[in-house]
């Protein structure tokens, strides 16, 4: 893992090779309270640092990460592919409209009015 500012880059071995697969920018609550500032981040890397100023909770908190993902945790990106098309309910909701066939032919006559425009000099 390198450390660039507030951004935290991850570095993986592949083929026995180093190579850069992800940057991301982690939000970070920073709130000042009587002793300083903390730093809080959410999921799915909780954690929290204290410091004297923002920059040194902002410090502590990337050092608290190295150190969570140095002892063998690790953030993965999942990918879900859902069976159903997020529309698929909405097909065909307007086949029992009265009004369906006359749109559907409305449009229709101005995809060829527009298609012949288009071809006419």
């Amino acid at each position: 893992m390198v450390l660039t500012g507030d951004t935290v880059v991850f570095i993986c071995l592949v083929r026995k090779t180093w190579q850069r697969v992800r940057e991301m920018q982690i939000p970070v609550l920073i709130e000042t309270g009587t002793y300083g500032y903390r730093a809080t981040t959410g999921q799915p890397l909780v954690l929290s640092a204290d410091g004297a100023t923002r920059e040194e909770a902002l410090g502590q908190l990337r050092e608290a990460m190295k150190t969570r993902l140095s002892v063998g945790a690790e953030i993965a990106a999942l990918e879900i592919i859902s069976d159903v098309h997020p529309l698929a309910p909405y097909a065909g909701m307007y086949k029992h409209n009265p009004l369906f066939d006359s749109w559907q032919q409305a449009i229709a006559d101005y995809r060829r009015q527009a298609d012949e425009a288009t071809e006419s000099p």
